[in-house]
């Protein structure tokens, strides 16, 4: 009975782990392919990354190259208008309402720009984009500092805990169980910047479930609003994050769900010990040389996975940027500089918006994100020239130092550690200063 219980599982997920749902739900969508699988020949040209046929663009025109960057041709948030290949695509029902697109961004690691593809639906292209960005790194650099600074201290760095956490647990993940992205064909790439990393769990789905359903559990009862609006916003975020990287062609039915659960457990693990954690980094005189070798450990732990990828970058940012947060809070609560409300306060109500809270939160907002960028710069240009004459590296190719390890590792560490302390700690401090605490 077990036995015939285990086989029916490993059937459900190797049917939920086939590309051709992926393609399916996309072709769904109105995303089309715009390249075909011919096999590879001797001295055809190099085949695909992701498939072992070449692909060939069909709509694209000889003259001018027919790079979607033409700029012969009008552009709109990137996606271009299909004014050349019309009659190419004739092979496509819907072809004269197309446009033609490519991957917003390049591959972090090698560079390739992606393969162009049609887009019928703009509505769900946009509103996609805009999912996938609300599980990326960059946003959560932006969220969490706004939510600090405008929101709530205490919220702010106990999402960053789970979110490190969710990150170090899935990348390392990844890379033991090191499963490819989905065959392209037939999926298309809508996007490429993670496309050479490994693909399950995907990373996404968990700190896009994770980072939603955390901050809902950690405001409902601190905020006034009502639990159903509250867990109407989360479970929008987490399923429109989760869609939108099958929509991506990055992760398969089986990834997605596969991540959501696991961030799932994750929170459930950490969600009631959060208090104690942050208790901890306060008050515990061990505490800043406890969470330096804590995360330096796992980081080198994670390191020693897999050769060189994103994920493991990935890696470090986010436990350097906790290591930073945990310095910054404990070093507040020693000065005296905690931003927490007091327990007699609570709970909170959102303040009624007016023009001066919304000018002031946005000189907040702005000013600080202005001193972790020049703190972000200024720290790059110094880390990385002096790691790699420490360890005698040529430091005039930047994508090629940080592939070793002895580089990327410490560089990382260091520049959001300090990113991530001037974040909880400097620039509070800088909005006391100028009176826009």
């Amino acid at each position: 009975m077990a036995h015939d219980a285990v086989k029916s599982f490993v059937r459900v997920c190797r049917y939920l782990q086939e590309p051709c749902h992926v393609a399916r739900f996309q072709n769904i969508c109105g995303v089309k392919a715009a390249f075909a699988d011919k096999p590879s020949k001797p001295g055809s040209g190099p085949p695909g990354t992701d498939s072992p046929g070449l692909r060939k663009r069909l709509h694209v025109s000889e003259v001018g190259n027919g790079a979607a960057g033409d700029a012969s041709a009008p552009q709109h948030n990137g996606v271009q208008e299909d004014t050349t290949a019309e009659s190419d695509c004739s092979s496509s029902s819907s072809s004269s309402a197309a446009n033609v697109a490519k991957p917003l961004r390049r591959n972090s690691l090698t560079g390739d720009g992606g393969q162009e593809f049609l887009i019928n639906n703009k509505f769900l292209f946009y509103l996609f984009t805009f999912g996938t960005e609300l599980g990326n790194e960059m946003f959560f650099i932006v969220f969490f500092p706004f939510v600090f600074w405008n929101i709530d201290a205490l919220v702010s760095r106990r999402l960053i805990v789970v979110w490190a956490w969710n990150l170090f647990v899935g990348q390392s993940t990844k890379d033991m169980v090191r499963w490819s992205r989905p065959a392209s064909p037939p999926v298309v790439k809508v996007e490429v910047f993670y496309n050479s990393e490994y693909s399950m769990p995907s990373t996404h789905a968990m700190t896009g479930t994770a980072i939603p359903f955390c901050l809902f559990m950690l405001t409902y009862g601190r905020w006034q609003y009502t639990f159903l609006f509250g867990l109407c916003v989360a479970l929008t975020w987490s399923v429109l994050v989760c869609v939108s990287r099958v929509y991506m062609g990055m992760h398969s039915i089986l990834e997605v769900i596969t991540g959501f659960l696991y961030s799932l457990l994750i929170l459930a693990f950490f969600h009631p010990i959060l208090d104690k954690i942050d208790t901890y980094y306060m008050m515990d005189h061990y505490s800043p040389l406890v969470v330096i070798v804590s995360h330096v450990g796992l980081g080198l732990v994670a390191f020693s996975l897999d050769s060189w990828s994103t994920s493991r970058g990935d890696t470090a940012q986010a436990l350097g940027t906790g290591v930073g947060i945990a310095l910054a809070t404990h070093v507040n609560y020693q000065l005296g500089l905690l931003l927490d409300v007091p327990l007699s306060s609570l709970p909170l109500t959102l303040p009624s918006i007016s023009a001066g809270l919304v000018v002031r939160s946005l000189l907040r907002f702005l000013l600080g994100v202005a001193v972790l960028l020049v703190t972000r710069m200024v720290m790059k240009a110094v880390t990385i020239p002096f790691l790699c004459r420490l360890f005698g590296l040529p430091s005039d190719d930047v994508r090629r130092a940080r592939q070793h390890s002895k580089v990327e590792l410490p560089y990382r560490y260091i520049v959001y550690s300090v990113v991530g302390f001037n974040c909880a700690c400097v620039v509070p401090l800088l909005f006391r200063i100028l009176n826009l605490a």
